[in-house]
């Protein structure tokens, strides 16, 4: 059995996790809680730790390379390639789909208030994502419950989807056991 992972804690992987930035200006060494930045010059692109990326973005010293960060498009794309996948098959997210769709969203949430057009854009992926989500949960309890457990059935699911799996997994068979258990002492 794989590692379960909770939201929490994959959240706090993706905090610690290496992303890439591009330097918005020259900037020179920069200490933040014990680490260490740069100098960073304008225009190039760094690998650091997301959480010291976010603080250095909300300064306006670096930005998120647009190809990593999720939008409503790519939203659209996710949630197509889901609807044509059989039921019983997932396909494969991006890379830290849900802390990134957490984020997204939480972003939305805060630009939305002052601008309408963001109100529309939260309320598009709001729905989109609910899908995505929906669809997938079905997927997730679907081969939970099958039998017999295969790895190749998990390979395209999140660690956090492969965490419910193991979870709902056992709860199924538990009572499958306990079901077939009271009707052969039944017999």
């Amino acid at each position: 059995m794989s590692q379960q992972v909770s939201i929490e804690d994959a959240d706090l992987m993706f905090e610690n996790k290496v992303a890439k930035v591009v330097a918005n200006l020259n900037e020179p060494e920069i200490e933040l809680a014990g680490f260490k930045v740069g100098p960073l010059e304008e225009g190039r692109e760094y690998e650091i730790r997301f959480w010291i990326a976010k603080e250095l973005e909300k300064l306006g010293i670096v930005r998120f390379r647009e190809e990593d960060m999720l939008d409503v498009v790519k939203l659209h794309k996710i949630h197509w390639k889901e609807m044509v996948q059989p039921t019983n098959k997932a396909s494969p997210l991006p890379e830290d789909f849900y802390p990134k769709l957490r984020r997204y969203l939480k972003q939305l949430v805060k630009a939305s208030r002052k601008n309408g057009e963001k109100l529309k854009e939260l309320e598009k992926s709001s729905r989109i994502s609910q899908d995505i989500t929906n669809c997938r949960v079905k997927k997730v309890v679907s081969l939970a419950s099958s039998l017999p457990l295969t790895s190749h059935a998990l390979q395209d699911l999140t660690q956090e989807e492969r965490t419910l799996y193991y979870c709902l997994h056992q709860v199924i068979n538990e009572w499958r056991k306990k079901i077939l258990e009271r009707s052969e002492n039944n017999g």
